[in-house]
Formats: structure tokens, C-alpha cells, sequence
């Protein structure tokens, strides 16, 4: 799966968290050779949405993750690091 493809699969799925803001990264070439490298790729994002509103940051990363449980499963996400957090949150700093 290219880098755009992997962006454009999160937005998709991340869709249903009606998110306000997405970002994402390829952090990948950051961790060539560990163990457990050689499948799936290493990302970040930043996900702000009204849904995470009152919830622990454990709870709007498992949000997150199960958003995306089938590329976890697949291979084709090996890590995943995840900010999650209002609306507010992110525009106030």
C-alpha cells in the first residue's frame, strides 16, 4: 500500500469520527531494521473530534484503533501513534 493510499484508507475509516482536523504521517523510515519492521508501516495521526469530547485519552485512541482494526490485522499497520482530542482542544493550543 503506498503512503497516499495509507493516508487516504485512515481518512476513510477515521470518517465515521466525523473528525475536524486529520493529520497524518508516515514515520516508517524512522524504524528500518527493528524487529517486526519488514511488514506494515509505523504512522502517526492526529485525529480532533466532537465524539472524543468527555472521554479518557485511553478511550479516544481505542476509538481510533478500532476505526482501523482490519489494516492492524491485515499487516499494513505495524505501530500507530495516535493524538486524539477535541475540537477545542487542538485550536486552543
Amino acid at each position: 500500500v503506498s503512503i497516499m493510499n495509507m493516508q487516504q484508507e485512515m481518512c476513510t475509516r477515521l470518517a465515521t469520527l466525523n473528525p475536524k482536523v486529520f493529520e497524518f504521517s508516515d514515520d516508517s523510515d524512522q524504524h528500518a531494521g527493528h524487529a517486526g519492521s519488514s511488514s506494515g508501516g509505523h504512522y502517526s495521526v492526529v485525529v480532533a473530534s466532537e465524539l472524543f469530547d468527555g472521554l479518557s485519552r485511553l478511550n479516544r485512541q481505542r476509538l481510533v484503533k478500532d476505526a482501523l482494526s482490519d489494516l492492524f490485522q491485515s499487516g499494513q499497520i505495524h505501530a500507530l501513534s495516535i493524538f486524539a482530542v477535541t475540537p477545542d482542544e487542538y485550536f486552543s493550543g
